[in-house]
Formats: C-alpha cells, structure tokens, sequence
C-alpha cells in the first residue's frame, strides 16, 4: 500500500539549524512552517528526542512539505533514518498520521509524524526525562 502524500511535522534533528535539517530536507521540500502537535509529550533520548502519544501534552516543531517530484525519495530517507519499517516489532519510531496545528492561523493539516514505538513510549513514560517546554529546542 502506497504511503498518502502527507507533510510531515518534524520535532528534533530535523528542524531548521538541527544536524540532520540540511542533510535531508535540503533541495527535497517545498516549505517549512511552525506547527504543534497536540496529544502528544516529548522525551529526551541518545541526541534525539521522542514524541511520546498522551493527552493533553503538545510538542512544537515544524510542519515540512515536500516537493512533489521528491516526495517518494524523502518518505524513503525518513523512514530509515528513523530506522521505521512498516509492522516491524524492533521499531524505535512509528510513522502514524496525525493531525497537527500550523501555529500562524491555528488551522489542522494531517501530517506523518514519528511517535515512539509502543515499547519505546512505555519505557519512556516509566522513566524517561520529560521536556517539559515540548520543545526540543529550549529543552
């Protein structure tokens, strides 16, 4: 099944100035804005953070749209360098469609997104560190 031509919200290294920004969004989106996502927390982890799914908590970062002739060739390189594999048990990250909130009018767009991986988010919510900010950011 062919993945849906989403954007995708990014909250950590993929973020504008972050190390992987230019690695692998550079010449591949269209634009970039601020958004949030909502029903979500964030946790820190080994140099990247994880978005954590619960209610209530929202995480800030930045909603990217592809370009439409680099899309396939970015949902590939986001999904490894996330390591995510469609139905794989040993996933750190999710990729799930969520519903994110463009912080300049306030309106919804529907946007991948990678959550932490059911195991994953269990450890974290036991004994993982909580940003607080939901921005990775200002930590």
């Amino acid at each position: 099944m062919t993945p849906a031509r989403l954007p995708f919200f990014v909250y950590g290294t993929l973020r504008p100035g972050e190390a992987n920004h230019d690695l692998f969004l550079r010449g591949r989106i269209r634009s970039e804005e601020p958004g949030r996502l909502t029903g979500a927390l964030l946790y820190d982890g080994p140099g990247y953070p994880y978005a954590v799914e619960e209610t209530g908590g929202e995480v800030m970062g930045e909603l990217v749209t592809p370009r439409a002739d680099a899309y396939a060739e970015l949902l590939a390189v986001l999904d490894e360098l996330e390591e995510y594999r469609p139905g794989d048990p040993g996933n750190l990250y999710e990729r799930v469609a969520r519903e994110v909130i463009r912080t300049a009018d306030g309106s919804p767009v529907r946007a991948w997104v990678y959550v932490a991986a059911p195991p994953v988010a269990t450890r974290l919510r036991a004994s993982g560190e909580l940003i607080e900010s939901g921005d990775w950011l200002l930590g």
